[in-house]
């Protein structure tokens, strides 16, 4: 006969060893990211606890970047994951999203003077990517950044992006001017004939509607190039 293996859950560990009691008890950052991680996760599979899965997953993130990597899947990537499925992947993924905004909701009118510094505002979200996020900033009349907008996410190397969305919430916004921003997931923030083209064209629609595009930031892996210091816009 097949032996049985027998797993603890969650509510047979130790009071001090279970991740919701140690945050009520010591706060959240005496937690470890798996044990943050399972509070999230909520429930467990038959064979694992909610905390052996959470250990699993982030061993597997790892090797795609760590935490970060969260930013960048979909509900349907992360729910292939083992014990995982859609109502966990989504709780996980809308922890990970409210924790990006909670960073940046300090940053709104922080000044942009410069390439450089765009590049500090936009190089830690972005560099890491999987795919290309093609971003917008908005500014107001002293380029101080109103919000950063997220416009298309396309595919391993390439976003496709229109005007008429560029310019969506800068206008609603009531923007004095915008800042464009993607990343290359290769790493190379080289600009591609598309990219330079597309540029282009936004610059020519802002001139229409009346909001100037001050510079297009590619970001690469610590690396950026400015299309403005370029010369192009």
């Amino acid at each position: 006969m097949e032996s049985i293996k027998y797993h603890l859950t969650i509510k047979e560990l130790p009071e001090t060893e279970r991740p919701r009691e140690k945050l009520c008890r010591y706060g959240s950052n005496g937690l470890t990211d798996a044990e943050i991680l399972a509070i999230l996760i909520g429930t467990g599979s038959r064979k694992e606890t909610a905390l052996d899965l959470a250990a699993k997953l982030i061993n597997d993130i790892n090797n795609e970047g760590g935490l970060r990597a969260l930013l960048d899947m979909t509900v349907e990537e992360l729910s292939r994951f083992r014990g995982m499925g859609t109502a966990k992947a989504c709780k996980v993924l809308a922890a990970a999203e409210l924790a990006r905004r909670i960073v940046h909701s300090g940053d709104a009118g922080t000044a942009i003077r410069s390439p450089q510094d765009a590049a500090g505002y936009l190089m830690q979200d972005m560099r890491y990517l999987k795919r290309e996020h093609f971003k917008v900033m908005l500014l107001n009349i002293k380029n101080h950044v109103l919000s950063l907008e997220d416009v298309s996410i396309g595919s391993l190397n390439t976003s496709i992006v229109h005007p008429r969305e560029i310019f969506k919430m800068p206008i609603k916004k009531s923007a004095a001017a915008i800042l464009l921003a993607h990343n290359h997931p290769s790493g190379d923030p080289t600009p591609s004939q598309e990219d330079i083209n597309i540029t282009r064209r936004i610059c020519e629609a802002g001139k229409i509607i009346g909001i100037d595009v001050l510079d297009h930031i590619i970001i690469g892996d610590g690396r950026f190039t400015s299309l403005k210091e370029k010369g192009i816009i």
